[in-house]
């Protein structure tokens, strides 16, 4: 994400340095620094190629939710966050990223201590970025459970114009709902071709069908891109 005044948010980095790649097409090449990195949780295939990042790039902030995952990764971007004196905050309902333009990310969940929760996924950092009257909604891999609780306590805080659908279009996820609740005008699933496990779900697929509600899919269109001019969204 990049804000009017030249400010950069990246969230989650991928399983690999593929990231790298994808940054210097939306990045100028002489641009080194990302002012927030955001690690919604530990699992392998969102943080591997964030090693990548913060050692190639100046990184300002690293949010992440607090909950460790047994893999190598994790372990070695806390090093390399330590090695390059990289602030590092645990992400509570609340906290609010301030761009001082217009833009700002705003925390919904972790709540709490997620230290430890069982699942890691349910440990997700979810949190809304808007601009003026425009906003998305970034979910993680939050599970269902996790959504239920954020339409009870939040409400009609949840809406938002673009969904990051939650876990990669897992049937875990996208509880009709909290889809209802968000009311997005587009559902975008970040999600690998021909991928292990199905995703995106018949049955999330379904959910968007009903509500209307148009799907965009990185397998099926690549790299997504909105602009947003604090009005509303376009397709770029």
């Amino acid at each position: 994400m990049r804000t009017p005044s030249g400010h950069d948010m990246l969230v989650d980095g991928g399983p690999s340095a593929l990231v790298l790649q994808k940054l210097s097409e939306v990045m100028p090449f002489y641009d080194r620094s990302i002012d927030v990195v955001i690690e919604t949780h530990p699992d392998a295939d969102h943080i591997g190629g964030l090693v990548d990042v913060l050692a190639r790039y100046h990184v300002g902030v690293f949010l992440e939710p607090g909950i460790k995952s047994q893999n190598a990764i994790d372990e070695k971007l806390e090093q390399l966050r330590k090695q390059k004196g990289i602030k590092g905050i645990y992400v509570r309902r609340g906290l609010i990223i301030d761009f001082r333009d217009g833009v700002y990310f705003k925390t919904l969940f972790p709540d709490r201590n997620v230290g430890d929760f069982k699942e890691t996924n349910d440990a997700s950092i979810v949190g809304q970025v808007a601009y003026g009257s425009t906003s998305i909604m970034l979910t993680g891999d939050s599970t269902q459970k996790i959504e239920k609780y954020l339409v009870a306590t939040n409400g009609a805080l949840l809406r938002s114009d673009v969904l990051k659908v939650g876990h990669h279009g897992s049937k875990y996820s996208s509880g009709v709902e909290y889809v209802k609740a968000i009311a997005p005008k587009y559902a975008v699933i970040s999600v690998g071709a021909h991928n292990r496990y199905g995703h995106p779900s018949k049955e999330v697929l379904s959910v968007f069908s009903m509500l209307d509600i148009p799907v965009l899919r990185t397998d099926e269109l690549g790299t997504i891109h909105f602009i947003s001019d604090g009005s509303a969204f376009l397709r770029k």
